[in-house]
């Protein structure tokens, strides 16, 4: 469904349905009693990058209660959960959200599900979805702990939470989704929760293991792909040009892309580009290499795996990339990675990686919040626009010169 579809569908049924499912929640209050935490539930549906965001939060879980952990996420979005493997497969649920009959169907699943596995507890990451609130309140756990707006202006969601965390705007995503792990592991009661000092610590991310044989397969598909390609002889810089339909407004004029790809082709002679993304980004993609005509360029979109990604991170120079998941999936390697920023801020929603973010900062960025669905009624990304293809090289150059293959 389209984005806008699930927006309407979330106010004009989510609200009645947030009353009527607080009325039941505060119904069963009655005769449930907090328990342990010990079967914990984590949902977030819509967005694949804080499936990597929230893995400290979930390691803290895992370290502190010796918990079984479970998620629940869109079935587009699952392969995200592949690249850490925190939760294990058979805990994992997804939902399909292609069509109205489908999203009821597996929710309806879901909530099944959900008792079988005796789920005591659930944290819902989204920020104001109405959708997951509902999930939460009506899965079965006695300790609902989810984002609350107490006196801001916000999202109606109800009062099924047992546990309501103060979302803080001014905090990276990551260290709000170890607020919602405290409020978990806290001993007393707080209103907000949680009065917690969360380090920079707290949020490093596990670094994913990639074997020389994965390298190899990957470097081998790349050289049958593109020839000029040698990995003894040629580094390999990765542009993702794309962004999801979510925001396209984070995008970076393809124009842009040609020109930097130009540069560095031009001064770079050991050096091959390859443009990544999803299959159905690959047409789009192929305006980059037609406008070059350069034998150092390939067109990777859907040419390979979400599995082989870490293996194409790993043999890469770095990546530069709209903001966007690749941004946060390079994060579990050591690849360093470039990102563009400009509806959102690289404050909240920068990646825990080896990563430099590129950022106008206008007067009106960022535009987009969890108070608003990550709706703005922008429709020309001056923030974009204003990030020129001179200063990003210059950022680049840097790297550039100084290969971190020591070749």
């Amino acid at each position: 469904m389209h984005v806008d579809t699930m927006r309407n569908i979330d106010y004009w049924a989510g609200i009645p349905l947030c009353f009527i499912g607080s009325f039941i929640s505060k119904t069963l209050n009655f005769f449930t009693h907090p328990t342990k935490p010990k079967n914990i539930l984590l949902i977030e549906l819509s967005e694949m990058g804080s499936t990597i965001l929230v893995d400290p939060a979930m390691q803290k879980l895992k370290r502190e209660l010796n918990a079984n952990l479970h998620f629940v996420i869109f079935a587009k979005n699952k392969p995200s959960l592949d690249l850490l493997r925190t939760v294990p497969e058979e805990n994992i649920f997804t939902i399909r959200e292609h069509s109205l009959f489908a999203l009821a169907g597996d929710t309806l699943s879901f909530l099944l599900w959900s008792r079988r596995k005796k789920i005591d507890t659930v944290i819902d990451l989204e920020l104001f979805s109405r959708f997951t609130a509902l999930l939460s309140g009506l899965c079965g756990a006695v300790n609902r702990i989810g984002f609350h707006p107490f006196y801001n202006e916000g999202l109606y969601r109800g009062t099924m939470l047992t546990h309501k965390v103060a979302y803080n705007p001014h905090l990276h995503i990551a260290k709000n989704f170890i607020a919602l792990a405290n409020a978990v592991l806290s001993d007393t009661k707080e209103l907000p929760f949680s009065k917690s000092i969360i380090s920079d610590e707290e949020i490093l991310l596990r670094r994913v293991d990639v074997t020389e044989s994965q390298k190899s397969t990957i470097a081998s598909k790349i050289a049958a792909l593109c020839p000029a390609y040698a990995p003894e002889t040629k580094r390999l810089v990765l542009l993702n040009a794309n962004a999801s339909d979510l925001m396209p407004l984070r995008r970076w004029d393809k124009a842009n892309y040609i020109e930097l790809s130009r540069r560095i082709l031009t001064d770079y002679p050991d050096t091959v580009i390859a443009l990544t993304g999803a299959p159905a980004e690959k047409e789009g993609l192929q305006a980059i290499p037609d406008a070059l005509k350069h034998e150092r360029i390939v067109n990777l979109a859907g040419q390979t795996a979400f599995s082989e990604l870490t293996a194409l991170y790993e043999i890469s120079e770095f990546m530069v990339t709209n903001d966007s998941g690749p941004g946060h999936f390079s994060a579990v390697t050591s690849m360093p990675s470039f990102v563009l920023f400009g509806p959102e801020t690289p404050k909240l929603y920068g990646s825990l990686g080896i990563t430099t973010p590129i950022y106008a900062g206008l007067a009106c960025s960022p535009c987009v919040a969890a108070t608003n669905h990550r709706k703005t009624p922008c429709d020309d990304n001056l923030c974009m626009q204003a990030i020129s293809v001179e200063h990003v090289y210059k950022i680049l150059k840097p790297s550039l010169e100084n290969s971190r293959f020591c070749r």
